[in-house]
């Protein structure tokens, strides 16, 4: 599966017009910087057990690389990256070397459908009704105080005498790794390396992105 690392810039709107029904529609999208990436290493079936492109993006300064690293880039002529990432079974992979440049248009073009990997956004501690949805108690009537929000019973009485494992509750949300499938690209804008992408996608603004294909 081939792809390209980004970084998510931020939301905004494009009009979309249907020439034959003669509606105009606004669509919400993302504005994603997308390379250019450099390949850092090719993996191979003889010497690593897969095939696999690795890819890196972003500068990095370096005093914050390690010695290993810092190396691992000299091999590849190009500076410290902050974002190195793997794509396994790369289409098209016997194309490109140590060291090549990966563009934007090089990889995607209007109209497809990609898939979008991301970390979503934390939100530390949150209660029930946050983070699951539960519609709280709800009657603050008969004596109840500050319920609204409460998760009610747990349901565990002389059996099993436990609270069961994975029952949903109270705890920490988000900062985890989510996968958008079938996502338009609605737009390319080449020369700035910027992919317009319908709908939301996980992750702050300026946050590291996959974008598979």
């Amino acid at each position: 599966m081939s792809g390209l690392i980004g970084k998510k810039i931020g939301m905004t709107s494009i009009f979309q017009t249907n020439e034959e029904e003669g509606i105009t529609k606004q669509l919400a999208c993302t504005v994603v910087e997308v390379g250019p990436c450099v390949v850092t290493q090719v993996k191979t079936q003889e010497n690593d057990g897969y095939m696999a492109l690795q890819l890196a993006f972003g500068e990095a300064k370096e005093k914050n690389m390690s010695q290993p690293m810092i190396k691992h880039f000299q091999k590849a002529n190009t500076t410290p990256k902050q974002k190195v990432v793997e794509f396994r079974d790369f289409v098209g992979m016997e194309k490109y070397g140590l060291g090549d440049i990966l563009k934007v248009d090089d990889i995607f073009t209007e109209g497809d459908f990609v898939d979008i990997i991301g970390i979503s956004k934390g939100k530390g501690f949150q209660g029930v009704v946050k983070r699951h949805g539960f519609g709280g108690v709800g009657d603050a009537t008969h004596g109840q105080h500050n319920r609204q929000r409460a998760p009610g019973s747990l349901g565990a009485s002389s059996f099993p005498s436990r609270v069961l494992k994975g029952l949903r509750m109270a705890g920490r949300t988000g900062s985890d790794r989510i996968k958008i499938q079938n996502l338009q690209i609605l737009k390319i804008l080449p020369e700035k390396n910027i992919l317009v992408i319908s709908g939301a996608i996980p992750g702050a603004k300026n946050s590291f992105i996959l974008i598979e294909k």
